[in-house]
């Protein structure tokens, strides 16, 4: 018995990478997948369907059933033919991951409107697209009198978390992300859906791209596979009470990230003009603030990344 027997689940970005270790792990606990995959460039240009069914392929041979579909996520009509393609292929849906992404690296100074406007659509657009569509079968279904137990996992980014110069298209929609994470899973809560992301540290052709990974002798924790796990165990039935959560993982280390908490209080009962609260921010921050630099955060949680 696996732990996702007789469930149906969707991968984005399913054809090479972290989607493929999903889509491969998802199968060996038991669960049919539809491997999305439109079969693009890193850049997002092109089609190739090779991908998505080759992993396919590889899922029947674990004695599992797979489905291929070539769907352009960001699209609004492409994600409900995406959500309809799985119902109608395999009679339900269970699980949704949202893997799907594409790279178009600059600095902030020099970022053109397409690059900025394709890495927001792709990202962004292209997690809310199949959640939106997925969340209005669940909750047709929830009202039906199902007791749903379905499942989104999102993908988020150390970029998206923490920050990292030269992908601020990159960083915005994964920050966005993360968010929506926490909005969906305050929405959908009432229909038997969780909603949780993954922010993984992976040796995939995206980071290859724009950073130095370090090669490791043994144990790589940069391997996709290493981001599989936590997303079947999030799928079980049993993690039924864990909604609205990002982890980030860099080989065996999970951490369970914390929003924006409340921080620091600058408080005045009568309010502030701007010369008292600059002087009050003088004597607080001395040495002034500025953002942690993402080395420094992945240091702190247990990942490394050198940009190029």
């Amino acid at each position: 018995m696996g732990l996702l027997d007789g469930k149906v689940a969707i991968v984005t970005g399913a054809g090479r990478g972290i989607g493929r270790e999903h889509a491969l792990a998802l199968a060996r606990a038991g669960a049919r997948v539809v491997v999305n995959d439109l079969g693009a460039s890193l850049a997002g240009e092109g089609r190739d369907a090779s991908a998505a069914q080759s992993v396919a392929a590889e899922i029947e041979e674990l004695g599992s059933r797979a489905l291929v579909d070539n769907e352009d996520v960001a699209e609004f009509a492409g994600a409900g033919r995406l959500v309809a393609h799985a119902v109608e292929g395999f009679g339900r849906l269970d699980i949704l991951v949202n893997n799907a992404g594409i790279l178009r690296d600059r600095m902030l100074v020099n970022m053109d409107e397409a690059e900025w406007d394709s890495v927001i659509h792709v990202h962004l657009k292209g997690h809310w697209a199949p959640t939106r569509h997925a969340a209005a079968h669940w909750r047709e279904r929830s009202k039906a009198g199902e007791d749903v137990r379905a499942r989104v996992i999102n993908t988020t980014s150390p970029t998206g978390v923490f920050g990292n110069a030269g992908q601020a298209n990159y960083g915005a929609a994964k920050a966005g992300i993360a968010n929506l994470t926490i909005i969906a899973a305050s929405e959908l809560g009432r229909y038997g859906v969780t909603v949780n992301c993954i922010a993984p540290n992976a040796r995939t052709r995206m980071t290859e791209s724009a950073f130095e990974l370090p090669d490791y002798d043994g144990f790589d924790p940069l391997a996709p596979a290493n981001n599989t796990p936590i997303v079947v165990a999030l799928c079980a039935d049993a993690a039924q009470g864990i909604t609205g959560q990002v982890f980030h993982i860099f080989g065996g280390a999970v951490n369970m990230l914390r929003p924006w908490s409340p921080g620091e209080l600058f408080d005045a009962p009568e309010g502030w003009d701007a010369e008292a609260i600059l002087a009050e921010l003088l004597t607080r921050l001395p040495a002034g603030a500025a953002p942690v630099e993402m080395a420094e955060m992945l240091e702190r949680v247990g990942g490394a990344y050198t940009p190029k």
